[in-house]
C-alpha cells in the first residue's frame, strides 16, 4: 500500500496544527507518520547563542528540506526514518534524534513546505490554512512566550524583521500550489471537515487496495 501524503502549509499561527490534529483523530493516530517541517531545522549548534539568536529563521536556506524530502520518499518506501528532534529555546538541534516507522498517511506541516518544488511534489494533497495578519501574529506570541522562552520584545523584533517579509517573499506565493485554501484558519470548522472526508476518502480507497 502507498502512504498518502499529505501537506498542510500557512503562516506561523496560522492554524496548521489545528488542521493536522483533525487529520490525525480522523485516520487515527497509529495510521500517521507526522513531520513537523520545523523540527529540520539546521544545526547551528557550533555557532554563540546571541549568533543562533540572529539567524533568519523563515528563510528557506535555514531549513534541511532536502532531508525532509528524503524522509518522505523513505517513508513511502516502507522505511523507517530518525526524525530530528530541535529545541526552540536555544535555538539549536537536539543530539537524539526520534524513531518513526512508516505509517498509511505521511503528514508533512510547516510554513515553507509548497516553496520547494521537490518536496511540494511528494503531496498528494496540499492543504493552505489562511488566517489573517494579526491573528496569527497574536497566535505566534502567545505560543513563543508559553512553549519557546521568549519575551514580548524578541517575538516582535522576530516578526517584523523575519517573519512578515518573508511571509510576503515566500509563504503566501505558495499558496497558489494548494489544493484546498482554508480560509479564517482553525476556526472553519466546515472547511476543516470538508477536508478530513477528502483524506478520509483517499485513505480508504489505498487501506482497500
Amino acid at each position: 500500500m502507498q502512504p498518502l501524503v499529505i501537506g498542510v502549509a500557512g503562516g506561523s499561527g496560522s492554524g496548521k496544527t489545528t488542521v493536522s490534529r483533525a487529520i490525525v483523530a480522523a485516520v487515527g493516530e497509529t495510521n500517521v507518520a507526522l513531520l513537523p517541517h520545523d523540527l529540520y531545522y539546521r544545526d547551528y549548534s557550533h555557532l554563540p547563542l546571541d549568533e543562533r539568536r540572529n539567524i533568519n529563521y523563515d528563510h528557506p536556506s535555514a531549513l534541511e528540506t532536502d532531508l525532509l524530502a528524503a524522509h518522505v520518499r523513505a517513508l513511502q518506501a516502507g522505511a523507517t526514518i530518525e526524525r530530528p528532534r530541535y529545541d526552540y529555546t536555544n535555538y539549536t538541534r537536539l543530539e537524539q534524534s526520534e524513531r518513526i516507522e512508516s505509517r498509511p498517511v505521511i503528514l508533512v506541516e510547516g510554513i515553507l513546505i509548497f516553496a520547494d518544488p521537490a518536496l511540494r511534489d511528494l503531496f498528494a494533497i496540499k492543504v493552505f490554512v489562511d488566517t489573517d495578519a494579526d491573528l496569527r501574529f497574536i497566535r505566534r506570541l502567545q505560543r513563543d512566550l508559553r512553549e519557546r522562552g521568549r519575551d514580548p520584545e524578541q517575538v516582535i523584533e522576530q516578526y517584523l524583521k523575519t517573519v512578515r517579509p518573508m511571509y510576503l517573499d515566500f509563504v503566501e506565493p505558495s499558496k497558489r500550489y494548494a489544493d484546498v485554501i482554508i480560509p479564517r484558519g482553525g476556526h472553519n470548522r466546515v472547511a476543516i471537515e470538508m477536508v478530513v472526508a477528502r483524506v478520509l476518502a483517499a485513505f480508504s480507497r489505498r487501506v482497500g487496495e
